[in-house]
């Protein structure tokens, strides 16, 4: 039987695109932070205002659980320290009251620039165009706008990973499946991942038998009871789409429970060390997810300010290519880790995405 490739450039330019992740990092408030590990060095003297003092700018995170989010944290600190950028974070890790005062209170500070990562369009939106009317240039992250004049939007590009990972349930299931989707609404990228999975749904005339989920504090923890209730109503499954990692880590394990490992394939998105290790352990469901490097996609968001605060940025929207990674491939090339991952497929490091002779990616 020809196998396919098992890990394919997700249907998206590795080039800076139009807008369009589900991410929301670290922990508490903090200023500075490790140096970068052997940032590339830079090949030209940088422009202003990266010449002089270190440009102060706030990054305003609302962040959930898993590893995903604080190596996301650790890439754009990394690229700050060594583009010249004073970060200054805050994290209000799903407290949307929390997050919209933490905005406010940077909005106040008067810094170089803000980054917004995450968040809930209804509460955050007016305050991201009260900075811009305040004269403080704004990137976004992964977050909704209904009106984005005057920012800087970047994202993943969820449409494209939704349908990479998609079409691989297509080919290992086949149309008109049983299957289930474990998911949540009001988060931004979860919404555009749903779109496609509404329409993969209908263009293959999959049978959903269920649709459960939600995002908490302790997302994987809180969707195992969800989605074995789930499976124990609908044993006959043949496939379940987790839009978000510690939502698909949820849901394999309600799988193991079940003992459907060998019935039921779980599909996901996004990637970290604790994700490749759910993936290789002997008997798992979760066989494909498509993802970006955190790491790489959170530094990519700093100089993304970084181009735009010395003019240099054309665009209004940047989206981060994506890869989808099968199981199959993790263990055929020996990855356990996502530096292993790196070496294999040297895209996820966005090394040639939103960078100058001046401004190389972090490593």
């Amino acid at each position: 039987m020809t196998r396919r490739p098992l890990l394919l450039l997700a249907a998206t330019s590795a080039a800076v695109l139009t807008l369009a992740g589900c991410a929301q990092s670290s922990a508490g408030q903090s200023s500075g932070g490790a140096a970068a590990d052997a940032p590339a060095a830079s090949a030209a003297p940088a422009p202003a205002p990266f010449d002089g003092d270190p440009v102060e700018v706030a990054l305003v995170r609302q962040s959930g659980a898993g590893d995903y989010f604080t190596a996301w944290g650790s890439g754009a600190q990394k690229q700050a320290e060594a583009v010249n950028i004073e970060l200054t974070v805050t994290d209000a890790r799903n407290d949307n009251a929390k997050h919209a005062s933490d905005l406010e209170q940077a909005i106040a500070s008067a810094p170089d620039a803000i980054i917004v990562d995450h968040g809930q369009t209804d509460t955050i939106e007016p305050l991201v165009h009260q900075a811009v009317d305040a004269g403080i240039p704004v990137v976004v992250y992964d977050l909704a706008l209904n009106d984005p004049t005057g920012v800087i939007v970047t994202s993943q590009s969820d449409e494209s990973m939704a349908q990479g990972v998609l079409d691989q349930l297509i080919e290992d299931v086949g149309e008109g499946a049983q299957v289930g989707y474990v998911s949540a609404t009001g988060f931004a990228p979860l919404d555009r991942r749903a779109a496609v999975w509404n329409q993969v749904v209908e263009d293959n005339g999959l049978q959903q038998v269920f649709s459960t989920g939600k995002v908490t504090e302790s997302t994987a923890t809180d969707n195992i009871p969800l989605v074995d209730a789930a499976l124990k109503q609908n044993p006959e499954v043949q496939a379940i789409f987790a839009p978000y990692d510690e939502i698909t880590k949820g849901a394999v394990q309600a799988v193991l429970q079940n003992n459907l490992q060998e019935q039921v394939k779980v599909y996901g998105i996004d990637i970290s060390n604790a994700d490749i290790e759910v993936m290789i352990t002997e008997g798992s469901p979760w066989v494909a997810t498509s993802a970006t490097d955190p790491a790489a996609v959170g530094a990519a968001v700093v100089r993304t300010l970084a181009l735009s605060l010395a003019g240099e940025l054309e665009e209004e929207s940047v989206q981060f290519p994506a890869v989808t990674i099968t199981q199959e491939f993790l263990l055929d090339e020996g990855i356990t880790n996502v530096t292993e991952l790196r070496e294999a497929e040297p895209d996820l490091l966005l090394d040639d995405v939103v960078t100058a002779d001046w401004l190389p990616a972090v490593s």
